[in-house]
């Protein structure tokens, strides 16, 4: 996620992503369109409709994974969808116990590079 978004694009993004034909997007959408566009994280479709491209699923999966990595650092067996789940563990950041999944040392090295390079 080279491109820095804000949470209100972040949100946007999930709306777009749920967005269904011939449902009018809202003012968070509205408002984030262009910017997202220009970015090719979204586009309009022939009918109008704003769809997320293949970028933009890729940086909202992303968004999700790191969610998720940090949800189960702070709780061992934290919920996670499958897809998120799945992953994290072909990765080897989380692992399965008795108690739920866990982070592994590797998902918390993973986790350390997020927040230096938020610095």
């Amino acid at each position: 996620m080279n491109k820095d978004l804000s949470i209100d694009e972040f949100d946007a993004l999930e709306q777009i992503s749920r967005l269904s034909k011939h449902v009018k997007p809202t003012a968070c959408v509205n408002r984030n369109a262009k910017r997202l566009c220009g970015i090719k994280f979204a586009a309009y479709r022939k009918d109008g409709q704003l769809e997320l491209t293949e970028e933009g699923r890729a940086v909202l999966f992303s968004k999700h994974c790191i969610e998720g990595l940090r949800s189960v650092a702070a709780k061992v067996g934290a919920p996670l969808s499958p897809d998120v789940m799945g992953f994290l563990s072909k990765k080897s950041y989380i692992a399965d116990t008795p108690d739920g999944h866990q982070i592994t040392a590797r998902g918390l090295e993973c986790l350390a590079d997020i927040d230096a390079q938020r610095k």
